[in-house]
């Protein structure tokens, strides 16, 4: 059944008003006497402000959890934000930026974790390449799930209410500040936000034209669950079973390099396909290590083969990928560092179990049913079909850094090959509509040792890079919807100590799965800005 949106309601502003905004001398002056409140059912406006390229707009409002108390503008905007109540007991904080030099396009941004973090680079970063951009606290402030607790309406704005409202909202407010209507809508998303525009895409496919989900959070409970799970099995730190990040650093590290590093033929820090390493820690076990270095005991070998196990209901069916070789320096200090991972003990305390002192050394697969039978906010997302998106033309394109510490990258292959096995589609029809791009050497929706900026969010690596088709993965999914040229492959860009001022340190192109590069053999030159020693995408 398809959701309902609450309370929300659009009105039409008067004939004067809206005479009085397209008549305006200027810029500056059509923002600060746009009301958008009043097209808005019950809605507040906090912000109204014209703000120039080159000004940094101060968030004292923003959540300190969030970690963003101001961000820079590179074009000229008008900054609105507003409170719009979804249901008798919630409502969200809306941002919506809109550029002066407009390009007709209109652009939705997710969000991350169980976090209520409006994604202000996301909306910098759009409205700098003409998007009318919005974005939304998702129903709640902060990266802490406390609000979840016995309010269903807050969890729905968290599973698909916000997004949808502040799209809805959006087109119209939109519309009616340009006196024209949208052209096209995209939406941009990593992580959390990658399963927003999934599931958007399944439940509400007229809302977008082109979808760029970046390591989508699909099938959540169980990722959730998964991210639960890793606690007890490396126990607290001095327990027989915990590893400590150095020698996940080090010793495990440096024998998944040794192991797979050279599979593909080159030798550069970097496993450019994870599902063939087949990793096997034994080597490391004390008494078994040749060298008679740092070694792992019985206890540290069986940890790292759970994590790098899938991880399985009782009757042997896959509850959610195992975590891939090659992630474990970051996860270290995450999901792995001895203690329980803050964001799946609040959605189990608040939203699954509604137990605030719930203990999650318990944790078990039967927390993961009850999730899972209980799906919070209808937020699973795990489609066999979509269907209805594709029927409209509606494309999209995901991207997964092969090295993610959060989400592990074989989920995407997973739900990729399960969304054409229900749609009963080939890797070719596929491509008409859903192209997945992996990304080597690329952490959780960015950094890493690899050429890991592809577009994908509004960081300050993307200035770096040109707003083209090849290397942009926003401008890939508007070029396919627009002009129907669909990406084949895309080109990374590593830069010098991450930071674009130091210039371009390689770039390497991505391919489409389920495609992969391979080394064409002979002298490996890191430094070599184009292919990085690789020949082109070949199916595998």
């Amino acid at each position: 059944m398809r959701p309902e949106s609450g309370l929300l309601g659009l009105t039409l502003p008067s004939l004067a008003a809206t005479r009085s905004i397209q008549t305006a001398a200027t810029f500056e002056e059509k923002c600060v006497q746009f009301r958008p409140e009043a097209s808005v059912k019950n809605s507040t406006r906090t912000e109204l402000q014209f703000v120039k390229a080159g000004a940094h707009v101060t968030l004292s409002d923003n959540d300190p959890t969030c970690g963003t108390d101001s961000q820079a503008v590179t074009a000229d905007v008008c900054r609105i934000a507003m409170s719009i109540p979804t249901s008798n007991q919630s409502s969200i904080t809306y941002e919506m930026w809109l550029p002066e030099d407009w390009s007709g396009r209109f652009l939705a941004t997710g969000n991350g974790g169980i976090g209520g973090c409006v994604g202000y680079e996301d909306l910098a970063y759009g409205t700098a390449n003409g998007f009318a951009t919005v974005g939304t606290n998702n129903g709640h402030n902060g990266t802490r799930g406390d609000t979840f607790y016995q309010n269903d309406d807050v969890v729905a704005d968290f599973g698909w209410r916000s997004l949808h409202t502040s799209v809805e909202v959006g087109k119209k407010l939109t519309a009616l500040f340009y006196g024209a209507a949208v052209s096209k809508s995209y939406f941009i998303g990593c992580s959390l936000g990658g399963r927003q525009g999934i599931h958007s895409a399944e439940v509400f496919p007229d809302d977008f034209d082109g979808i760029v989900a970046g390591a989508p959070a699909v099938d959540f409970n169980n990722l959730y669950s998964s991210r639960a799970r890793y606690f007890t099995i490396t126990g607290e730190d001095g327990a027989q079973s915990f590893i400590t990040a150095d020698t996940w650093k080090t010793t495990i590290h440096d024998e998944v390099r040794r192991q797979c590093d050279g599979i593909d033929g080159a030798m550069d820090g970097i496993i450019e396909d994870p599902t063939l390493c087949k990793f096997e820690p034994e080597t490391l076990l004390c008494g078994a290590k040749k060298d008679g270095g740092d070694c792992l005991t019985d206890a540290q070998v069986g940890t790292v083969n759970k994590i790098f196990s899938n991880y399985l209901w009782s009757n042997g069916s896959m509850l959610y990928p195992a975590m891939q070789p090659g992630s474990e320096i970051a996860a270290s200090s995450g999901l792995y560092n001895g203690k329980a991972y803050a964001p799946s003990v609040g959605w189990f305390k608040f939203a699954v179990l509604e137990n605030p002192a719930w203990d999650p050394t318990t944790f078990t697969t039967d927390d993961a049913l009850i999730a899972g039978q209980k799906d919070p906010g209808g937020i699973r997302t795990w489609p066999s079909s979509l269907a209805a998106f594709e029927g409209r033309g509606g494309k999209i394109l995901t991207h997964h850094g092969q090295q993610d510490q959060q989400i592990t990258s074989f989920n995407s292959i997973r739900f990729y090959e399960h969304l054409a096995s229900g749609m009963g589609y080939a890797p070719e029809q596929m491509d008409q509509f859903y192209r997945f791009f992996r990304i080597p050497g690329m952490g959780h929706c960015g950094s890493g040792p690899g050429a890991w900026v592809v577009g994908q969010a509004g960081s300050s690596a993307v200035q770096g890079i040109p707003f083209d088709r090849e290397h942009n993965v926003l401008a890939a999914v508007v070029d396919w919807v627009e002009k129907g040229l669909a990406p084949e492959a895309l080109v990374g860009t590593k830069f010098v100590n991450d930071t674009v001022g130091a210039g371009i340190a390689y770039q390497h192109t991505h391919c489409k799965y389920p495609a992969k590069s391979t080394f064409k053999g002979g002298e490996h030159n890191p430094s070599e800005v184009g292919e990085l020693g690789f020949e082109s995408c070949r199916a595998r």
